[in-house]
C-alpha cells in the first residue's frame, strides 16, 4: 500500500508545525519518509506559490487560482511525490487535493466535480492513503495565523488567503468537515485548539496506527 499522508486544515490550524514535528518521530520509528508541501515542492511550484499566497497588485480570479494550483500539483506529483512513493518511502504532504476542494470548491464556489476531474488529469488520479484534518474554530485559527504573520518581519507575508473575510473561512472549514464525513476511513479529525504537545501526541498515535495497518 502507498504511504501517502496529507495534513489539512484551515489557516492557523498548526498543520505545518505538526508535519515538521512528525519527521523526527518517524525517524525514531525507522520510517523512510519525505516531507513536502503545496503549493511548492518543485522550483515551478515555489514560483506559483509566490503568485498564489502573496498579495500582489493584481487580482486572481477563482478559475485562474484553481488552474495555478493544478499546474503546481502536476509538477509536484510527477517530480517529487510519485518517485518517492515508488521507492517505498512515506510521503507526508502539507495540503493536497482536499485543500483545493475546501478552498476553491466550498470557499470560492467552484464546481467540486470539475475540481476532482481536473485533479485526476493533473495529478494522475493520486489520492492520499490517510488525511489528518486539524480542526478548530475559524476565529481562533485566523488569530493565530495573523499573529504569526505579524511576527515574521523578514519575509514577504503569505497572507492572501488570511485576508479573506470570515464567511469565506467558515465555508472552507465547513467544506473540510463535509469531506471528512464523506470519507471517514481516510480522514482523522484532530482537535487543533489544544496546545501543540497534545496535538502532536494524537498525530503520533495516528501515524503509529497507520504503520501497523
Amino acid at each position: 500500500m502507498e504511504r501517502f499522508i496529507t495534513f489539512e486544515g484551515i489557516e492557523g490550524c498548526g498543520k505545518t508545525t505538526q508535519i515538521k514535528m512528525a519527521g523526527p518521530y518517524l525517524e525514531t520509528e525507522g520510517v523512510n519518509f519525505l516531507l513536502t508541501d503545496e503549493p511548492g515542492g518543485t522550483p515551478l511550484g515555489k514560483k506559483i506559490r509566490e503568485l498564489l499566497l502573496n498579495r500582489g497588485p493584481f487580482a486572481i480570479s477563482a478559475p485562474a487560482e484553481l488552474l495555478l494550483f493544478a499546474a503546481a500539483r502536476a509538477q509536484h506529483v510527477r517530480d517529487i511525490i510519485l518517485p518517492a512513493l515508488h521507492q517505498g518511502r512515506w510521503v507526508l504532504c502539507d495540503r493536497f487535493l482536499d485543500a483545493t476542494l475546501a478552498y476553491q470548491g466550498f470557499g470560492r464556489g467552484l464546481e467540486v466535480d470539475f475540481i476532482n476531474g481536473l485533479h485526476d488529469f493533473s495529478a494522475d488520479s493520486l489520492r492520499p492513503s490517510l488525511t489528518l484534518l486539524f480542526d478548530l474554530p475559524v476565529e481562533v485559527g485566523l488569530r493565530r495565523a495573523l499573529d504569526r504573520i505579524a511576527r515574521n518581519q523578514d519575509a514577504l507575508p503569505e497572507d492572501r488567503f488570511e485576508r479573506e473575510d470570515l464567511e469565506f473561512h467558515r465555508r472552507v472549514r465547513a467544506g473540510y468537515l463535509r469531506l471528512a464525513a464523506a470519507d471517514p476511513e481516510r480522514y482523522r479529525i484532530i482537535d487543533a485548539s489544544r496546545e501543540i504537545r497534545a496535538v502532536y501526541q494524537d498525530v503520533c498515535a495516528h501515524l503509529q496506527a497507520f504503520k501497523e495497518s
